[in-house]
């Protein structure tokens, strides 16, 4: 089956070649993305593995102790493995069917007319989740020997079902590129289309690749700006991810003047509902594609909203490592808020209960109304925790439903004599350790940002790429 793929794969230039539009326009200079993304620079490549080791220590010993004593994974669906605390930054693109996801890759990397190319075309083309990263020889990868593999960071994708792994494939390319970020295209939104009929929980995929990716590009075209209610969920699984996430116009340079501005306009007109915040992620209007800009049109504005673009995908390169510091101690603080609910939850049911009293339902009285117990109020009035930062009073009637208050101890009782307790090891975490890693890669001053004695520990992040 591997070998029909790569076949597949192989023969498409022959089918793509030759066409008339290719004749009569010729291709663009690739100069400006080669420079920008620095893919001839013949620098070592930087060394890693001390640092990530390092990380990948300090989670261990400090954060998951306490997250898998008070079973965070069952909260929040999202289970950190080495794989991904080691892996390169991820770039995910989003959109309808047929906006030019698959062909901007090939354009990013250079892939067209190439026995590496993705398929591209007017129809639905792209059904599979396609992983693209770096190898040493042009190989296609199935969806169950990458979740098997667990030196990778897709391992935990086997939980989707093996419906979805036959949709799942990695192609491996040599290429510069590639060797610091890792591309994953994925299945145009059709709006008429049921998420039963695609055989996998297309939304709990989707949402697991947004929480992993370091960027998002969400593609659109003159053509269709509409939202359905696909697109709708996905825009509401951003939630909280509008840093990471860069809005696309593609195809921009088929429309005149008069009509790009008509349908940005409609863009924003289409998208307002969905992205309500006061910084609005930024928006892109080019055509990124290998062939020339059509004439009459915007060149230089196509050229420069390419460029910057091309900055902020370095700019994710160059802040890997901040990055991953900043995701774990993100995460790290999730961890913590959560434990310190639990706590509260099961320190305000022992205070209730009395010989005579009912269990069941002194603990449903407290879920059903936490409010009135001042579950939440406390965690803020006591700890230093943001507001912003609380998970959803509802999501804790489901995850007590599965996992029983007396299944859980106090904070005060995760001590031992030598392993000390894992309230203070992921404080220590949170407030020292991770700030300190990060300081040691040449960050100076900016490691105090993360002090929660600057900021408090639970402060909303800040946009990482946004330039000051």
């Amino acid at each position: 089956m591997t070998g029909l793929r790569l076949f597949c794969f192989c023969v498409v230039p022959l089918l793509l070649l030759g066409t008339a539009e290719e004749v009569e326009n010729p291709r663009r200079d690739r100069s400006h993305i080669e420079s920008t993304l620095k893919l001839k620079e013949e620098k070592p490549a930087d060394d890693y593995s001390a640092i990530l080791q390092r990380l990948r220590k300090i989670y261990h010993s400090s954060i998951k102790p306490l997250e898998q004593s008070y079973k965070y994974n069952e909260l929040r669906q999202h289970e950190i493995t080495d794989g991904e605390i080691t892996s390169k930054p991820m770039v995910l693109f989003l959109g309808p069917w047929s906006v030019g996801k698959s062909t901007m890759i090939n354009y990013l990397l250079g892939l067209d007319d190439t026995p590496y190319q993705l398929y591209t075309g007017a129809e639905p083309t792209t059904s599979e989740f396609t992983v693209i990263m770096h190898g040493p020889k042009l190989k296609t990868i199935e969806g169950i020997v990458m979740a098997a593999d667990s030196a990778r960071s897709f391992s935990p994708l086997e939980k989707f079902g093996q419906n979805f792994l036959e949709k799942l494939i990695g192609i491996e390319v040599p290429h510069k590129l590639l060797e610091r970020v890792t591309f994953v295209d994925t299945p145009g939104i059709i709006e008429n289309r049921k998420q039963q009929e695609r055989g996998y929980p297309f939304n709990d995929v989707c949402q697991w690749f947004i929480d992993r990716a370091d960027l998002i590009f969400v593609v659109f075209d003159p053509t269709k700006l509409d939202v359905g209610l696909e697109l709708e969920m996905l825009f509401r699984q951003l939630k909280g991810r509008e840093s990471q996430i860069r809005i696309i116009l593609n195809k921009a340079d088929s429309l005149a003047t008069q009509e790009l501005m008509r349908v940005y306009g409609a863009l924003f007109w289409s998208l307002a509902p969905l992205i309500n915040v006061t910084e609005p992620p930024r928006v892109y209007v080019s055509s990124f594609w290998p062939l020339e800009y059509q004439a009459d049109t915007h060149q230089d504005l196509f050229s420069k909203e390419e460029i910057s673009l091309l900055e902020d995908l370095n700019q994710v390169i160059e802040n890997r490592l901040e990055n991953k510091i900043a995701f774990i101690r993100q995460h790290a603080i999730r961890v913590r808020i959560h434990a310190l609910l639990v706590d509260r939850y099961l320190q305000t049911y022992k205070d209730k209960m009395t010989f005579f009293s009912d269990g069941e339902l002194v603990f449903k009285d407290i879920v059903e109304d936490p409010d009135k117990f001042y579950i939440f109020k406390s965690i803020l009035a006591k700890t230093n925790v943001s507001k912003f930062d609380l998970p959803n009073r509802e999501a804790y009637k489901d995850f007590f439903g599965v996992n029983p208050i007396n299944s859980f101890k106090l904070l005060a009782q995760q001590c031992s004599y030598m392993g000390g307790c894992f309230l203070e090891k992921i404080e220590r975490a949170i407030t020292h350790e991770l700030p300190d890693l990060l300081g040691s890669i040449g960050l100076g001053k900016k490691s105090s940002v993360l002090s929660c004695d600057k900021t408090g520990c639970g402060e909303t992040p800040k946009n990482r790429y946004k330039k000051h």
